[in-house]
């Protein structure tokens, strides 16, 4: 399968909102948690070039098709996880969801889920399908990464796996994430999150900052929880159309910059908004001006392009 396979139109698939939510409502509780994979990315047809294709030009990427209905598909997730924890970074878990991205599963031309890729060179092929277990998961990874040593395509000491279970290093994991999870205010926005309850996470992480209003983990956190409950809702085609037809339509203008953030296209959502806040003056500017703020709020402080937007925000403002 060459890359150019993959040469699909970004989108927000609206029949797959959930879907997609769910999944970043999980990827969220285990990064409050503290027991988030370090080495996996969640993939859609907007990230499969960089998360993918371009990153198995360096290293192998073992991609699994998923499905949150699915419990043989967990299953492999949960190792798959555990595995690439193990290798400490021999190789990249990129996970596809079949219900949010059902365009790139259709491409992957699984016949059902999980199923296992592995993306090496910037191609990608099939290796497994179907249910397994740790240890079958295990040897088929041996067998895979053992035979690309073999044709000279990964280093001799290339092993791609850590030791088995009983090793230290697993048994030293459940107390590294122990300790991670003490923290409160995580912890119990974490279980908000897994029961879908946004607004309950956002009043969490409103009132940590209340005592703690310098945080800036604190102050991310709570604008990607903002984030992902604004845009759940949302009918995409709708609110783009409704933008083009009005571009003074202050509303609108806001919600598609939100779904450009959330897709991660966080350059269009700033020029979008700073666009507005020339067009625009005193309260629907004011009110562009403060959501464009807010969104800075979803990526470190120090991103470059957060300062370049800030200086695109002054240039319209005066």
């Amino acid at each position: 399968m060459q890359p150019s396979d993959f040469s699909m139109q970004s989108a927000v698939d609206l029949g797959a909102r959930k879907a997609a939510l769910e999944r970043e409502a999980k990827r969220q509780a285990e990064a409050a948690s503290g027991t988030a994979n370090p080495y996996a990315v969640d993939v859609t047809e907007e990230n499969l070039q960089s998360d993918v294709l371009e990153r198995s030009l360096q290293i192998p990427v073992i991609l699994v098709l998923l499905a949150n209905w699915s419990g043989e598909a967990k299953q492999v997730e949960q190792v798959l996880d555990r595995l690439a924890i193990g290798a400490g970074g021999q190789w990249l878990l990129a996970k596809v969801d079949a219900e949010a991205s059902p365009q790139l599963a259709q491409a992957l031309r699984a016949q059902g889920v999980p199923a296992l890729y592995l993306a090496l060179g910037g191609q990608i092929q099939p290796i497994a399908a179907g249910a397994m277990n740790e240890e079958q998961v295990r040897e088929l990874l041996t067998q895979v990464f053992g035979a690309l040593r073999e044709q000279g395509v990964l280093p001799e000491d290339y092993t791609g796996l850590g030791p088995a279970e009983g090793g230290q290093e697993e048994q030293d994991q459940p107390e590294q994430q122990a300790q991670q999870a003490q923290d409160p205010v995580q912890a119990e926005a974490a279980a908000a999150l897994e029961n879908g309850d946004y607004a309950a996470a956002e009043a969490v992480y409103v009132k940590a900052l209340e005592a703690n209003p310098g945080d800036e983990e604190l102050k991310a956190r709570l604008a990607q929880v903002r984030l992902v409950s604004r845009v759940r809702d949302l009918d995409a085609a709708a609110v783009r159309q409704a933008a083009a037809d009005d571009p003074e339509d202050v509303d609108a203008q806001c919600k598609v910059a939100d779904i450009d953030m959330y897709g991660g296209k966080f350059e269009d959502a700033f020029d979008r908004l700073i666009a507005t806040v020339r067009r625009t003056r005193d309260e629907p500017r004011d009110r562009v001006r403060k959501h464009l703020l807010g969104l800075f709020e979803v990526l470190p402080p120090g991103d470059p392009r957060i300062a370049k937007a800030r200086r695109g925000l002054t240039s319209a403002l005066f």
